[in-house]
This record gives C-alpha cells, sequence and structure tokens, in this order.
C-alpha cells in the first residue's frame, strides 16, 4: 500500500486539554477534539517521555537480555534493556547509560535503528531502537528500587521465545524484526563509534 500524500482529512484538532494525573513520571489528560468531521470527541490517553531500547551484540553474536518483575502484567518478562529519557537528556546518552546501569555492559560502537510507537491507542511513549556491540562487561549500577537478571541467547533462541509466547514485551518481539533484518543483510546500520559517557 502506499501512504497517500494528503492526511488532513483524518486530522484532529486539540480544542481543550485537562490533567487527569501528574505521576512521578507519567501524566493521564483528556483531551477535547475537533474531529475532521466539524464534531468533537474527547481522548485520554497517558503522555510518557520517551524511551530506549538496546540490542546490545555480544562479539561471539549473543544478544544481552534480562528477566525483571513487572507489576502491571504480575509477571516476570524477559525483555532487551530499555529506560525512560531523564528530561532533556540526549538519546543516545540514554541508552549508553541504561545499558551500563542495568547489564553493565559498555559499548564500543552504536548505531540508530529507529523508533517505535508501542501503545498508539493510549499513550504518546516512543522508543527509539539503538544497536551496541564491541560490549565489554563491567558493573551494574541499578537504581534503588531495580530488581533484574541479566543473560545472553542466541538470536535464533529469541525469536523462538517471541513465536512460542514466553517473550510478550512488543517492543523487544518488535526489535527482533530489526535483529533478523540486520543479521540478513536486508537492513544496513551505521555504526558508530563511541566513547561510553
Amino acid at each position: 500500500m502506499t501512504q497517500p500524500a494528503d492526511d488532513s482529512h483524518l486530522v484532529e484538532h486539540t480544542v481543550r486539554r485537562e490533567e487527569l494525573l501528574a505521576g512521578n513520571f507519567l501524566k493521564v489528560v483528556r483531551d477535547t477534539v475537533r474531529l475532521p468531521d466539524g464534531g468533537s470527541g474527547t481522548r485520554e490517553y497517558v503522555r510518557h517521555p520517551g524511551a530506549v531500547a538496546i540490542v546490545g551484540l555480544t562479539d561471539d553474536g549473543q544478544v544481552v537480555l534480562e528477566r525483571q518483575w513487572r507489576h502491571p502484567v504480575g509477571r516476570v518478562m524477559i525483555e532487551l534493556p530499555a529506560g525512560k529519557l531523564d528530561a532533556g537528556e540526549d538519546r543516545l546518552a540514554c541508552a549508553q547509560r541504561e545499558l551500563l546501569e542495568e547489564t553493565g555492559y559498555t559499548a564500543r560502537e552504536w548505531a540508530l535503528a529507529g523508533r517505535l510507537h508501542p501503545c498508539i491507542g493510549y499513550s504518546d511513549e516512543f522508543i527509539e531502537v539503538w544497536f551496541a556491540r564491541g560490549l565489554t562487561a563491567g558493573e551494574r549500577r541499578l537504581d534503588a528500587e531495580e530488581f533484574l537478571d541479566v543473560f545472553l541467547a542466541r538470536p535464533e533462541q529469541l525469536l523462538e521465545w517471541c513465536l512460542d509466547g514466553m517473550v510478550t514485551d512488543g517492543k523487544t518481539i518488535s526489535c527482533v524484526l530489526w535483529l533478523q533484518n540486520v543479521l540478513a543483510g536486508r537492513t544496513v546500520l551505521d555504526w558508530r563509534v563511541i566513547s561510553p559517557s
């Protein structure tokens, strides 16, 4: 399908915004919008500062993964390292920080793969996807209330876990698509040597 050149007939315009909840890092708002047909409607959604996810590749071709309790779904999840952006933080700096804090790894080379929107029906969250290679293991710097295990898996194993339902985290499943394309040579990343921050 070719994307139309003009989407103006689909655009909603915000007329008013009401803040329903202001949490530590999430906000819930209700927007009153003017619909494309001139009518009005309401949209409630979560405002999110944005995040990064990291596909860390070891020299022997394994992927860096985490096991972490996720309270909203009530279970331990297998996922890629990721974290939210701090106010005004550079996205690559955030990726470097999160990789180090959560896993202890630093990377010699970084490449931006793209961006995904995991919850478009109820949040403005975006996740920027970074690949990292030339990894060096080091000391983790977990936050005070952060508990997770770090482990390595072969890309084929990770794909199998996505297909059989063992991995259900949306960002991780999306990133596996990028990983498959990178490994197959269908996607070429612009790798840059970057000093750890």
